[in-house]
């Protein structure tokens, strides 16, 4: 299973207006330290904001920061939001599988198991927890030592 770059750059977000806290942060800057595109990232930033994750603000001095605090918002969540829907195989999905051994096949039932627990890990992780190794985040980012 591999996730998209769309949701390893959300998290990303997430992770960054964690650091910066209450200060607006400027997507073309978080793209710029990615090296992602910035039409990329408005799309992400749009999306966050929409689902209520990111306060978005819009002007000359605008930008986004986290709109809920980051120990209430999951990594799981965020997955299932930029992920979805989560199908790791046709049988996952009751409108187009043609698959005629569903509901005795045991590989099927497996995946399943394989995906909640997957899901179950990143529940127990927060975006507070991504950006709790602060000191090496903002070094590595070029930030200064409190997030700006």
């Amino acid at each position: 299973m591999r996730l998209t770059s769309f949701t390893n750059y959300a998290l990303r977000m997430l992770q960054y207006t964690a650091l910066r806290g209450e200060r607006i942060s400027r997507v073309t800057d978080i793209a710029m330290i990615h090296q992602v595109s910035v039409h990329h990232m408005v799309k992400i930033a749009n999306l966050l904001g929409r689902e209520g994750y990111l306060e978005t603000i819009r002007g000359r001095s605008g930008g986004v920061r986290l709109a809920r605090p980051a120990d209430t918002i999951t990594v799981g969540e965020v997955v299932r939001l930029t992920e979805a829907p989560l199908e790791l195989a046709e049988c996952f999905n009751d409108d187009s599988n043609t698959c005629p051994l569903i509901g005795v096949c045991r590989l099927s039932k497996t995946w399943r198991k394989a995906l909640d627990a997957f899901l179950e890990v990143l529940d127990g992780v927060t975006i507070a927890d991504i950006a709790g190794n602060r000191g090496e985040l903002t070094q590595r980012l070029a930030l200064d030592a409190d997030g700006g």
